[in-house]
């Protein structure tokens, strides 16, 4: 959220608010948990903070010639750089966020590591976190997202800024009906 107000400082926007609101896991709608994990990192509750085959699967589609790295960020990675980190895309951040990622995961269980991901995540132009999100987008408390609202905000989460909830674009609706598949395969 700094880092979102120093980018406007700097490209000498004028000041906007953050819409934000914490939310305890009590108040987040099950169905908002599922939908981030399925749509971010399905693996979650069976590694310990790296997901090595999203990794290894990323290097290797590097190294055959596909020079776009794919993301292979856990949730808890994910956590680790939006609490603690800048976006920017160098080895030193990627050393640190590999050293809180490791914190994040001996210190927190994994329910309050995804319950912070969820308040700090970006769901669109100067919004975090699902409450914010629920009651712009729908006018509703996060409690009562339904699985599709949940699956729909989670679509937009590789790039809030572009993926648009209240404009979703083509691509928006197939990874929402994706993520809703997932959500099925994953129990739920």
């Amino acid at each position: 959220m700094l880092y979102r107000h120093a980018e406007d400082l700097f490209a000498g926007h004028p000041y906007q608010a953050i819409d934000y609101r914490w939310v305890g896991r009590e108040a987040i709608s099950g169905h908002a948990f599922k939908a981030a994990v399925a749509a971010e990192d399905q693996r979650f509750f069976q590694h310990s903070g790296f997901d090595w085959h999203s990794i290894q699967a990323s290097i290797d589609g590097y190294t055959e010639g596909n020079h776009h790295l794919r993301g292979a960020s856990t949730i808890t990675q994910q956590v680790a750089k939006n609490l603690f980190l800048t976006p920017a895309k160098n080895f030193f951040r990627k050393g640190l966020e590999v050293w809180f990622t490791v914190l994040l995961e001996v210190f927190w269980d994994k329910q309050r590591i995804l319950e912070t991901y969820l308040n700090i995540a970006e769901f669109g132009d100067h919004l975090f976190g699902i409450e914010a999100a629920s009651q712009y987008y729908f006018g509703i408390p996060a409690k009562r997202l339904n699985r599709n609202q949940a699956a729909l905000l989670a679509a937009t989460l590789p790039n809030p800024i572009r993926f648009k909830a209240s404009r979703p674009s083509n691509y928006v609706i197939r990874r929402q009906q994706w993520i809703l598949r997932q959500m099925h395969n994953l129990g739920g």
